[in-house]
């Protein structure tokens, strides 16, 4: 079993939102049954999926909402096409970011002066991080956890290479409340693991950061737009999030990050680009802050990656985080539990918590062949991803996918196993993305 990152506490309420209270359904009827029951199953009807495909991916890349789709013809036939770069005014993609941005805040518990919609997910972790060392300059330590998504890590590293007077160090989740001591600037860790899904303690880990004097940084690439996260009710100083996956933006949508407002004043960007400054029309010779997260900004925003991004969030309107996560939830539980036969008799290892109220939206499972049967799948109808070095992942993405879906799907990976269709050495072959 993978570390939990700290999981969720225990008293977590299971409510009548939580998957636990919903019985397993036992047949492909009953699927329906419940889907028919279910108000959020009319939100796949708002995104575009190939016909005969099971999508189990959109933990990784969310499908394309039709919303979306509208938008960027809109914002290039009719915006771009005829306004040229009259656009920044009349279509107001000058204000783009600041709207998306607001749409984003909910999602993550902060208010929308919190949060900035910028670049991707390494920038504005690195700017994040250099950042609150500028805040703390007399601690030297930041810190991570063992098994963290590597380029979070990388990060730091290129941090620490024009930084010598600091160091990185990471430890175990067991380790970490005896080493927040007064030499460490900064707590940075995921609020979900990327390879198994499990969920950290983001409030009592940032309590426990807070009452040592460490700032916190935290990763909601795999929740944000998944589960309910409460930056500011936790208390936590900074965070940052991708687009493109639960929050369906599209390849490279641009990147989130959010600076809690009691760090504003005093928060300077490393990367003090022309859009976070005060007057970015002035073309002063000297650099002003922008006021709020917006300093954060840096570059050109990509007006067509946030035009997508943007009419994506349309969707979570109106929805209940807790609501989307208990069904997520639901939906891994009825793939655990019909295919579990199989995965048990050709001898796939769970790695993501056997206790669902632990994880976020995602299944890992090991196995020595993992990459094969991944392609095979693939090939079958189901599109899942394979993670180095031995993980089958498959993601259960709520807003999209029915219980009749995932029914279907652990049919066709029974099938591939018990066929051995994977063994094909078509489905050997790495492919530069995986």
């Amino acid at each position: 079993m993978a570390p939990n990152l700290g999981s969720a506490p225990e008293s977590a309420p299971e409510s009548a939102l939580e998957f636990a209270l919903e019985t397993v359904p036992h047949s492909l009827a009953a699927c329906r049954r419940l889907d028919r029951a279910d108000p959020l199953s009319a939100l796949a009807r708002r995104f575009r999926l190939p016909a005969g495909v099971i999508y189990l991916d959109g933990n990784s890349l969310g499908p394309l909402p039709r919303a979306s789709e509208a938008a960027v013809r809109r914002a290039t036939a009719e915006e771009w096409g005829r306004s040229l770069v009259r656009g920044w005014n009349t279509d107001d993609w000058i204000g783009l970011p600041d709207r998306t941005a607001a749409r984003i805040s909910p999602l993550i518990g902060a208010d929308p002066d919190e949060v900035a919609c910028a670049d991707s997910v390494s920038v504005n972790l690195f700017k994040l991080a250099a950042g609150a060392l500028a805040l703390m300059p007399d601690r030297k330590v930041l810190l991570g956890v063992e098994g963290d998504f590597p380029t979070d890590g990388y990060m730091l590293q290129g941090l620490a290479a024009i930084r010598p007077d600091i160091r990185i160090q990471t430890v175990s989740m067991e380790v970490l409340p005896q080493v927040l001591s007064e030499d460490v600037a900064l707590l940075l860790m995921s609020h979900a693991d990327y390879r198994t899904g499990a969920l950290a303690d983001l409030s009592g880990l940032t309590r426990q950061a807070s009452e040592a004097g460490v700032l916190t940084l935290w990763d909601l690439s795999h929740t944000a737009g998944l589960a309910p996260v409460g930056l500011n009710a936790a208390g936590a100083d900074m965070a940052v999030g991708c687009g493109y996956k639960y929050l369906n933006g599209g390849p490279g949508a641009p990147s989130f990050a959010f600076l809690a407002r009691r760090h504003h004043a005093d928060f300077n960007s490393p990367l003090p680009g022309w859009m976070g400054h005060a007057r970015p029309f002035a073309f002063e010779p000297g650099y002003a802050p922008a006021p709020g997260a917006a300093r954060l900004m840096a570059g050109t925003p990509p007006i067509l990656s946030l035009t997508a991004l943007h009419a994506a969030l349309e969707v979570f309107e109106g929805l209940d985080p807790a609501a989307i996560l208990a069904r997520s939830r639901a939906l891994s539980s009825l793939f655990e539990h019909r295919a579990g036969p199989a995965l048990s008799a050709h001898g796939f290892r769970l790695v993501s918590p056997d206790r669902p109220l632990a994880r976020g939206g995602h299944l890992s499972f090991a196995h020595p062949h993992a990459y094969p049967v991944v392609q095979a799948l693939i090939a079958a109808g189901v599109i899942g991803d394979f993670r180095a070095p031995d993980l089958m992942r498959l993601g259960f993405s709520p807003l999209f996918l029915s219980r009749a879906d995932v029914w279907a799907a652990a049919e066709r990976f029974t099938r591939v196993m018990e066929t051995g269709a994977w063994r094909d050495p078509v489905f050997a072959a790495k492919q530069r993305v995986t």
